[in-house]
């Protein structure tokens, strides 16, 4: 099984998947370790990514989720994964061992958390253009962020077992 945690800037997916991972006894990979220097650099500097910039970090992820899945490894990533196109990027119709976790919350609750955050190269300034690109997954699980990671990991893990997944 793979788990793909999506979701705006802030919503807590490296976090939330840490946990997961643990929990599950199976590895984990950041989307951000996939960014070329150049889309770092842009998001630094408060510059929004555009497509162009963002397909070969898709592809690079698919690359690694292929992996994992040839090997039958459970395996948790990240991802902010914002449109259904770059979701079918990362996941074929018919990989139902492909599993979305959209991680939700407010703009406020967002905004606060990215204010806390030190040393990550994503310009705050950029959480609304991120919001305003989001579209809500229609089969993915759900989960909303105000409880605790812990809460949120396991919630993430009991809808999974509803699911039989």
């Amino acid at each position: 099984m793979i788990l793909i945690l999506m979701g705006v800037s802030g919503s807590g997916k490296t976090t939330v998947g840490e946990l997961l991972a643990k929990k599950l006894g199976c590895g984990f990979s950041d989307a951000d370790v996939f960014h070329s220097e150049g889309n770092i650099a842009k998001m630094h500097a408060g510059i929004a990514l555009n497509d162009d910039d963002r397909w070969p970090w898709l592809a690079a992820i698919r690359a690694a989720i292929v992996d994992y899945r040839s090997k039958g490894e459970t395996h948790v990533f990240t991802c902010s994964a914002l449109k259904e196109v770059y979701r079918e990027k990362l996941a074929s119709p018919g990989e139902t061992d492909v599993v979305f976790v959209h991680l939700t919350g407010t703009g406020e609750l967002l905004a606060q958390r990215l204010a806390q955050r030190k040393g990550h190269f994503f310009d705050p300034h950029l959480l609304q253009s991120q919001i305003d690109l989001l579209e809500p997954p229609a089969n993915a699980i759900v989960v909303d962020i105000t409880p605790t990671p812990d809460e949120i990991a396991d919630e993430v893990l009991r809808q999974l077992a509803a699911r039989k997944i």
